[in-house]
């Protein structure tokens, strides 16, 4: 067993990690190659990646896959990556079924390639009965997009006179984001050295871990999750209380 692996404290996993996975065109850059490559490469790294959360425990796994900023970028990249989407899931199927991992994907879906959807949806469908990881794909996602899309929803029953000012607490906001039997994260982690969370999960990061490194996605190995939760492991997560409150619970 990985010597790091063995330190961690398995009654204390955290039950959610997401992460931003930066750094794959300057990884490309760096090798003299064009940003397709480092693409390529942050497949291998999400691969590892889903690895090591399932051998640790942890319950589910959500990774920003494509931002609805990200369709800015070149066509070609655009056309690249969502190619490289398609090939994924339909490569990694079966693996994942054979390991009972869960897949997930919130986001604008409908503004995916029809292509790119339909093998997506396909995906979800054959392994919605798996009892192991859940790992959720952010594909076409943006944090203000969810909750200007929760609060135009709140706003259609309020005038449905299903919802009164008063009703509207924190937990009934959650449950018109794009999922919500999703767990909130006890973790983010972002690579690529950048300090940002670039409009990822803002309602759910509210007392989120973060985690800043500065490795690049397609270097990023099974060892430096494990490192990440034994890390965790060590923090004292007060949520609005006093140290002396929550070692008394």
């Amino acid at each position: 067993m990985n010597d790091i692996i063995a330190k961690i404290d398995k009654t204390k996993i955290p039950t959610h990690i997401a992460i931003i996975m930066d750094g794959n065109g300057r990884w490309a850059k760096q090798q003299a190659q064009e940003r397709v490559f480092g693409h390529q490469h942050g497949v291998e790294a999400v691969r590892r990646v889903i690895e090591a959360a399932a051998e640790a425990g942890v319950k589910y796994l959500t990774l920003y896959t494509f931002s609805t900023e990200n369709w800015n970028r070149p066509k070609a990249e655009v056309d690249a990556l969502m190619s490289l989407l398609v090939s994924a899931v339909h490569n990694e199927l079966e693996s994942l079924k054979k390991n009972q991992v869960r897949l997930k994907a919130i986001g604008d879906l409908s503004s995916l390639p029809t292509e790119c959807y339909n093998e997506l949806q396909r995906a979800l469908q054959e392994t919605a009965d798996d009892k192991g990881l859940t790992v959720v794909l952010a594909l076409s996602y943006s944090g203000r997009s969810e909750l200007t899309h929760a609060a135009q929803k709140i706003a259609e029953d309020a005038c449905k006179g299903q919802l009164k000012p008063e009703d509207i607490t924190a937990d009934v906001v959650g449950k018109y984001l794009y999922d919500n039997t999703i767990p909130d994260p006890d973790i983010l982690i972002r690579t690529g050295g950048e300090y940002r969370i670039s409009n990822f999960l803002l309602w759910q990061l509210a007392y989120s871990e973060f985690f800043f490194l500065p490795i690049m996605w397609p270097e990023f190995q099974k060892e430096d999750l494990w490192k990440v939760i034994l890390d965790f492991q060590s923090r004292e997560r007060r949520f609005g209380k006093t140290g002396e409150q929550v070692q008394q619970q």
